[in-house]
C-alpha cells in the first residue's frame, strides 16, 4: 500500500497562519500610542455576555495618587526596567527551584502584553510568548502610555475594567478624585479582584493598602526622575 505524501502546501499554509498570529502583536503594540484598545479578557467577556463595564479615563484626568499606588503594588521598579524587572524574574526562578510557592514575578508591562494579546492563567507557553512582547512593548510605547493602557484594562472589581469603573464601583466617584487611602485599596485589590474589594476591604487588604501608601513616595520621586 502506497504511503500517502504529506500535503506540503497544507503545511506551509498552517505555519504562515502561524507566524501572521505570532507577529501581529508586534505590529498592532505601535498602534496603540493612541485610542482606547481592550483587553482579551474583555473581548472574550464581551462575548459571552458576561458583566462589563469600562469607561476609558486619560492617565491625565487620574488622580496622581493611583498610578503611584498601583506601581508600588504591582512593580516597583516599572520607572527604570525595559519591560522586564530580571532580579524579580531570577528571584521566582530560584523559588521554583528549590519548591517554595511561585509568586508573581510580572511587570506591568508583562500584563499589559498579557492583557491586550494573549490568555491568562500560568503556562510556560504563554510566558515565553510575553517576555519578548513586553520588551518591544517597552520599546514602542512611552512609559506613561503604558501604564495608562494598564490603569484601563486591568479589573478592579468582578466585570469592572479599567480605573474609572473600578472607582465607581467601590466608592461611588470618579477615579479622577481618589484619595491617597482609596487609590491604595484599589491597588491591593490587584491581581485577584474578586476575591478581594475595595469596597468592602478585609483586614487583609486594608494592610496591604497602608503599605501601599507608604510605598508610594518612592514611586512618585523614581517617576518625576525617570519619567
Amino acid at each position: 500500500m502506497k504511503r500517502k505524501k504529506p500535503d506540503l502546501r497544507l503545511i506551509r499554509t498552517v505555519l504562515l497562519i502561524v507566524l501572521v498570529v505570532l507577529l501581529l502583536p508586534y505590529g498592532l503594540a505601535p498602534l496603540y500610542r493612541t485610542g482606547h484598545p481592550v483587553s482579551t479578557l474583555m473581548a472574550w467577556r464581551w462575548l459571552r455576555g458576561g458583566p462589563m463595564a469600562r469607561q476609558w479615563i486619560d492617565f491625565g484626568a487620574l488622580s496622581p495618587a493611583l498610578p503611584r499606588a498601583v506601581v508600588a503594588a504591582e512593580d516597583a521598579h516599572f520607572c527604570t526596567h525595559r519591560g522586564i524587572d530580571w532580579g524579580a524574574l531570577r528571584e521566582v526562578v530560584d523559588d521554583a527551584e528549590e519548591g517554595e510557592a511561585v509568586r508573581g514575578g510580572s511587570t506591568i508591562t508583562q500584563q499589559v502584553a498579557k492583557n491586550l494579546f494573549l490568555w491568562p492563567g500560568r503556562s510556560l507557553v504563554r510566558k515565553a510568548l510575553e517576555l519578548p512582547l513586553a520588551l518591544w512593548i517597552d520599546l514602542v510605547l512611552p512609559k506613561q502610555r503604558i501604564l495608562e493602557i494598564y490603569l484601563n484594562i486591568a479589573e478592579f472589581g468582578p466585570g469592572q475594567f479599567g480605573a474609572e469603573a473600578g472607582a465607581i464601583y467601590a466608592f461611588g466617584h470618579s477615579a479622577a478624585s481618589l484619595s491617597p487611602r482609596e487609590a491604595a485599596l484599589m491597588a491591593a485589590v490587584l491581581p485577584n479582584p474578586v476575591k478581594r474589594s475595595a469596597r468592602k476591604p478585609s483586614p487583609a487588604v486594608r494592610r496591604l493598602a497602608w503599605i501601599y501608601m507608604a510605598r508610594a513616595e518612592g514611586v512618585r520621586r523614581c517617576w518625576a526622575e525617570n519619567r
